[in-house]
Order: C-alpha cells, then structure tokens, then sequence
C-alpha cells in the first residue's frame, strides 16, 4: 500500500474518532483501528507512527465544525457508522420522544451544584444525557445550579473543572448556562407569578408554619393581596427584612402530601456568592431556578434520582399557571459505590483543607480527576456508564466493573516494565554479564525490546514477597534474563545456572526482578503507597500508562527524581 493511501486512511479513522469523542484522539486508538482493519500493515508498525502523528497534529488545529467537514467530505459514511454505534449502545432504553414538536431537538441536561469537582456519580449524569442527546441529533446543556450561596457555597475552580472533565470523558456540552448570571430573570417571572394571585410573602416562623402547614392550614399572609405581595417583594430584595422573611408558590394548602403544600420558591441570603459576590440578596430554591431553566432552555427530557420524584410535582403548579409544558421525567435508582464507603463533597473538601487527601485528584477519592489521574481511559467510564442504563432499581457499582472495562482497552496498548516493591538485593555468583531484552508488549513484536544491561555476578532486585517465599535449592526463572538456583536467604544468595527455558518443567518458579541501579519509583494507590525500583526505560512514558508485570498497570505521574506513579487497577 503506498503512503499516500496510509495517509487517507489514517485521516479517516482520525477524523472518525475526534468527530465521535470531541477532542483529538490517542495515537494508540488510531493505530488499533488502523491495524484492525489492515493486518497487513502490522509489520511495518513502525513505520506508521510519523504519519500518524503528522495527520493528529493538523487534526489539532482544527475546530468540531472543521472535523465534521472535513470527515464528511472524505468519508461520509464513517459519520453515518458513528451515529449508527450510538443508537445501538446497550444499557439505554428509548426515550419516549411523542412531547418532542416538529423542528424541535431532543434536549437534556445535567445540572450540577459546582460546590466541588465532578464525582463519579456525576459521570454518570454528564455521559447518560450526552449519549441520549447524541443518540437522537438533540442537544446536551450544562447547566450550574449554584444559587445556594450559604450552605452549598460553589467552588469558582469547579465551573471549569466540569466543563473541562464533561469533554475529556468525551461527552462535550452543546451549551453551558450558569444560573447565577440570570437571576434578574428569574425574579421577572417571580413577579408576574405574585401578579397572578399564585405567589406571596411568607413572615412566619419557620416553626410556625411547618405546623401550620402540617395540619393543611393557610399561614395568615397567604391570602394578602398581589399588590401588597408586590411591594413586600420589592422589599424583600431592598434587604429591608430579615432572613425568615420568603416567596412562597400557592399549591393546594390541604394536599394530601405536607411537603407539597406552598413550597418555598425564594430566601434571603446575605452571605457572598463566590461568582455574584454581594450583589443579590434574594435567591431563587433549586425547585424554582430549575423549574424556569428548564423550560428557558427548552429541555424535553429530565432524568434525576427517584429521591427527587416530588420536584416534579411542585414544579408542575409553577408551570400551569404560566401555561407551559413539563418536560418527560425519568427517575432512577441510587447507585452505591463499593470500596469507596460514604463520600459527599463536603466531606472530601474538609479530608484535603486537613491534609487527609493531597487534592482533589487523590486516588483515594471518587472523582474524576482521581480517576484520570490513575490513567483510567474515559471509554470505560462512558460503557460503564451507559450499561448501568437507566433503573429506579438501586444499584451496587464495584470498582472491578470499572477496571474490567479498563483493561480491555488499555492491555493491547501500554508497555510493559519490571518494578520491584520492598526490594531485596539477592546477589548473583557466576552469572556472566548480558542485556536482558524483555518485550515491551508480549502480543506485538514490532514494538521491540526493552534492553537491561546486567553485569557480570550482578546484584539484582526481587520483591520481598518473593524472597520470604524461597528457600536454599530452589530453582528461580527470573523472567527475560536467566536460571539461578537458591543458595541462601541472608544474605540471599543465588548461582547462576543458564538460560535454558526447560529448567521452568523441573518447578522453577518464574519472578520479576529490577536491576541495582534501576530508578527509585513511588506507586501511590487507594489502599497507600508502594515504594521500590523499577527499569530505567519507565522514564521515557510520562503521562502514560504502563504495566508493571506481576503488579498492575499505573500512570507515570512524574519523573523529576523519585519518579511518581499513580495505581490504575490490578
């Protein structure tokens, strides 16, 4: 095949990869397509990596818009191949769409409180509405419901962390609407709701109306008239009175459910809102803001958590009397996650204020960032994701399902090394010197070798595991180098026996070794940190993520002295 149809098709599959995720795709992603297709190009492998690199490069430069030219141009029907996937991807049932009017787009939303980075249970929000609105042509909006300046105090970092995490999971916002920047818009129809008669300032003591209210009967100011509920309004955003003092939304004051009757709809709040500052005193309840988002933005489809089902209904009086349309609602179970125990935001901004957690991305954590930062690839987030579905069952999620997920994808791709935790020295007599050429991947050849100089009666390292378990006499395959046989344990000592392979059908054992001057690693994981040596070649994958054989996989974090390795998953 000539380099210019290598070319082409690289482009093409590149194009299709950065179309369907929204970002630039890994040259490993591309290369596993390519060969897929082609086997014959697997031994000229090599080869191949400048050309793709070139064509990512200018794949770089482009915008979404450019990508979805450019791939419609050469190849129209890797698009339709695209849309094709999406619709089949198991785990989500269809919408029912019979609300959607013509030349109206399906539209769904997530609508965090940005009081912290995206958890994992909010991936699965970001990548189950992504793929709905994808799966139907719709529209996919990020909306910030931070609107509660006191108890749920947003975090400024975390607008950006969303947005920022939503694309590297592949799931890219159409639009990103922030409520704090529209209050004057909720109070406009906050006003024309008191105008209606549908809308009052409540003075009660929040004990005094719970009780009211329990026993289904009206508080004394429900009855006052629109305009004297106008101007108390316009006091109330005057801060000409204290916080007690809210906006309630009439509903049926005998409702057969207390939590349904005049739900509070506005509340004075006069601390500092991180991105408002001072500006407003009056804030809008998420069931209001949410409520007017939803039909502002024209959203067809909601899907939330069975513990919100009464938002609808209160949401629903709000909507009948201005005359709109609620959008289709779908609930589904709690999703508890195994290994992690109780974690809330706030509870893991005070471990890393207290020096519990070194950040948001601490392996520790079930954040996005932690799981990026262990080298978890956003495909397997996003099966995970769209084959929980979507269930008012609830739910238990284990971390395993996760790594499986992982693994497919990431073990055809990363290289492998030696790394030797809690290191013993066991000391060589007669062995000559030699390189070890251990292969990077044992299923891909073109890869090469990674070459270890060993010198003549070297010391090497072997885990401590490994060395609390021999004993004098036994025969030790120390994998990709040679045979020893055991001839003490303190100090351990072994002698060299050669290299022939049939030693393994005598019971030799086959271990993983480092060499005495190899690089000082530190692997940190959920369950505490690893420290010991690894081959010297680990410093050429930063950012990346190998194996370490006999250990797990992990994600170079950094490699300025003590390289730094964060723990991905067995």
């Amino acid at each position: 095949m000539e380099t210019k149809d290598i070319e082409v098709l690289v482009q093409k599959f590149a194009l299709q990869n950065a179309y369907k995720y929204g970002k630039v795709p890994q040259a490993g992603s591309v290369t596993g397509k390519l060969l897929g297709t082609h086997p014959e190009l697997k031994p000229h492998a090599k080869e191949l990596m400048p050309i793709i690199q070139k064509v990512l490069a200018e794949i770089g430069e482009m915008s979404p818009e450019q990508v979805q030219s450019k791939l419609k141009e050469i190849a129209p029907e890797l698009i339709e191949e695209v849309h094709t996937k999406k619709e089949a991807r198991k785990g989500l049932p269809d919408l029912d769409i019979s609300n959607v009017k013509p030349g109206q787009k399906v539209t769904l939303r997530i609508a965090p409180n940005p009081n912290g980075p995206p958890s994992l249970g909010n991936a699965r929000g970001i990548v189950v509405n992504y793929e709905y609105a994808r799966k139907y042509d719709g529209i996919f909006i990020m909306r910030f419901d931070d609107t509660d300046p006191s108890i749920k105090k947003p975090m400024l970092e975390a607008y950006q962390w969303y947005v920022e995490q939503a694309k590297w999971m592949g799931c890219p916002p159409d639009k990103v609407v922030v409520a704090s920047d529209r209050i004057p818009l909720y109070y406009e129809y906050a006003e024309k709701l008191i105008a209606l008669g549908h809308a009052y300032v409540c003075f009660c003591e929040q004990e005094t109306f719970k009780e009211l209210k329990d026993a289904g009967r009206p508080c004394p100011h429900r009855d006052t008239s629109p305009e004297e509920n106008m101007n108390n309004w316009k006091r109330m955003l005057a801060g000409d009175f204290e916080e007690k003092v809210v906006l309630r939304i009439k509903t049926q004051i005998d409702h057969k459910d207390p939590a349904l009757r005049d739900w509070v709809a506005f509340r004075i709040v006069r601390e500092e809102h991180p991105r408002a500052g001072n500006k407003y005193l009056v804030w809008p309840m998420l069931d209001f803001e949410s409520a007017m988002e939803d039909h502002f933005q024209n959203v067809t489809h909601i899907i939330r958590g069975k513990d919100l089902i009464k938002t609808a209904q209160k949401q629903k009086y709000v909507y009948d009397y201005l005359g709109w349309e609620y959008p289709k609602v779908y609930h589904w179970g709690r999703v508890r996650l195994l290994g992690f125990g109780k974690f809330s935001t706030s509870v893991m901004k005070k471990g890393i204020q207290d020096g519990e957690y070194s950040g948001w991305d601490d392996p520790r954590l079930p954040t996005v960032a932690a799981l990026k930062r262990r080298g978890i690839e956003p495909e397997a987030i996003r099966n995970v994701m769209v084959n929980m579905g979507v269930t008012e069952t609830d739910i238990e999620f284990s971390m395993d399902t996760l790594y499986a997920e992982n693994r497919k994808i990431v073990d055809s791709k990363v290289n492998r090394y030696f790394f030797v935790h809690n290191p013993v020295v066991m000391k060589i007599d007669g062995a000559p010197e030699t390189v070890a050429g251990a292969p990077l991947h044992p299923m891909d050849e073109s890869r090469g070798v990674r070459k270890i100089h060993v010198p003549e009666n070297a010391d090497i390292l072997v885990t401590m595991i490994d060395a609390d378990n021999m004993k004098p006499g036994d025969l030790i395959r120390l994998k990709d180098l040679y045979n020893v046989r055991i001839k003490s344990l303190d100090p351990l000592c072994a002698e060299y026996i050669g290299n022939d392979i049939s030693v393994l059908k005598k019971g030799a054992r086959i271990i993983h070794w480092a060499p005495k001057d190899g690089v000082s690693v530190r692997v940190i994981s959920p369950d505490g940190e690893f420290h010991g040596v690894a081959e010297a070649g680990v410093k050429d994958e930063l950012h990346n993520v190998v194996q370490f054989e006999r250990f797990g996989f992990a994600r170079i974090d950094s490699i300025n002295g003590v390289i730094v390795a964060y723990y991905t998953h067995p």
